[in-house]
């Protein structure tokens, strides 16, 4: 089915490869396990004769991030297949934070309202202004996490598509 580097909050990792639904290599060791879902994001499982109740508290699947219980115990862990692997071999596993310099105008319109100003601090999703596009008003949200170096835009003005908006430091 797939092998997997699973990494836990304290950094340990553990190599899970999966032969079928129940059977599978973990560090090199086989296993079997029965897994039975319960509710939505509530699992049961059984693994060497032992119990377990596991529990999704939160999974981010563009990130491979994932919160669960198990048995009362919460565990923080990301998962890496062989893409994410390859990736990093090259050097190329952070392009998606790599650091956002000027944010454009996405389409031709009008400013209706700048929701920010230089030197405030911003987090990804934020809102930054609003554009009027074909009788249309789109919020131009935050790409990233910073600080906004300058603001090249003001209410009213009109934009091109790709027209410089503003700078992050």
């Amino acid at each position: 089915m797939g092998a997997v580097k699973v990494i836990s909050e304290n950094k340990k990792e553990y190599q899970v490869e999966l032969t079928d639904e129940l059977t599978g290599l973990l560090n090199g060791e086989a296993f079997s396990w029965d897994v039975k879902k319960i509710h939505p994001n509530t699992y049961h499982i059984i693994k060497n004769n032992k119990s377990y109740n596991l529990e999704v508290l939160s999974a981010n699947y563009a990130e491979k991030s994932f919160y669960i219980k198990v048995n009362g115990n919460k565990h923080k862990f990301t998962v890496k297949d062989r893409f994410d692997e390859l990736l990093h071999s090259l050097g190329m596993d952070n392009l998606a934070s790599n650091k956002v310099a000027e944010l454009k105008a996405p389409m031709p319109g009008l400013v209706l309202e700048v929701s920010v100003q230089g030197g405030q601090q911003v987090a990804k999703g934020d809102a930054l202004l609003i554009l009027e596009a074909m009788k249309m008003e789109n919020v131009i949200k935050s790409p990233t996490d910073g600080v906004i170096k300058n603001i090249s835009v003001g209410k009213g003005d009109t934009v091109e598509k790709n027209q410089l908006l503003l700078n992050f430091e």
